[in-house]
This record gives C-alpha cells, structure tokens and sequence, in this order.
C-alpha cells in the first residue's frame, strides 16, 4: 500500500486536532493592553516580576496572558514567595492550565520557593488543581480592595463589586 492511499491512524487524527501551546516573550505593557481588553472581572495588575504571553500553533496571535509579581498582600512577601496576579486566556482548551504550570517552572528557576494566587467564589479552581496547586485558605468577603488602604486608595479599583469570597492557593516549589 503507497502512502498516498494509506488510510490515516486514529492517532493521526488526534494529533491534527490538537494543538501546541507555547510561552512567548510580553512586556507589562502588552499583558495589561491584553488583560485590558480580555480579563472578564480585573483591571491589569500595576506592575509585575515577569511577563509571559500564550500563543497557540493555531493562532499567530496571543491567546493568553500570565503575569507573576511579589505578594500583594504584606504578610507574604518574605522574599522567597511570589504570587500569579494574573492569568488570562481566551478560548484554547488548557491554556489556563499552561500558563499556571509555567508559572510554577519560571517562579522556581527564579529561586522563589513558594508561589501563590487567588480564586473567587464561583472558580472551580481545577486549572490550578491540575498544576498541582492546593487550596490552603478561604478569604471572607470585604467591601472593596481599596478600604485596605487609605493612602493607596485612589489607586485602587473601586467600581468593580469585591464583597466576594476568595481562595488562597499555593505550590511549594
């Protein structure tokens, strides 16, 4: 039989319905034009340690955004956790799950030993539990991020409704 007229596999199938996902380079500025425009409820973080964009080998253009930073919150910034304060993707099969397992890989070539970051209420949270991150604890609801601080207030998001209940999940890397 020529391998013109071989019929294809099964596996020959799966293979050419999947897709390939890499990290490609992003600056602060790219992921915040993107999580602008993409993220259904954050504004864009304000600053950050690295940014990594998603790209699929179907789409030449970016599908997800990652952004790693210190702790937001005081109590963990010990100088040996970091924190995912913003994954973004649209529409690909797994790329939430990818961005968090590169997140973990650049975090710990980075030196860091811990990584962290939040849920909220209504996440299933299942991308992190596939990258094998553990929910360690439940946050109440609060007014707003802004009334954490009287200085940074005007810095902060206070359109968007916070009286939502947040998980805290982490990785020992």
């Amino acid at each position: 039989m020529s391998v013109e007229t071989a019929q294809p596999l099964l596996f020959d199938r799966v293979v050419l319905k999947r897709h390939f996902l890499h990290t490609v380079p992003l600056s602060l500025r790219q992921a915040r034009q993107f999580i602008k425009v993409h993220h259904r409820h954050n504004r864009p973080p304000r600053g950050c340690l690295v940014c990594v964009g998603i790209q699929s080998d179907r789409h030449i253009t970016l599908i997800g955004a990652l952004v790693i930073g210190r702790p937001i919150a005081r109590a963990y910034q010990d100088g040996v956790t970091a924190e995912v304060t913003r994954t973004c993707v649209v529409d690909c099969k797994n790329a939430n799950s990818f961005c968090y397992g590169t997140a973990r890989k650049i975090a710990k070539l980075l030196g860091y030993r811990r990584l962290i970051t939040y849920t909220r209420e209504g996440e299933s949270g299942t991308s992190l539990k596939a990258s094998g991150f553990k929910m360690i604890a439940t946050r109440p609801p609060r007014k707003n991020w802004a009334n954490s601080s009287v200085k940074l207030r005007g810095l902060r998001n206070t359109d968007e409704e916070e009286n939502v209940t947040r998980y805290l999940w982490e990785v020992l890397l």
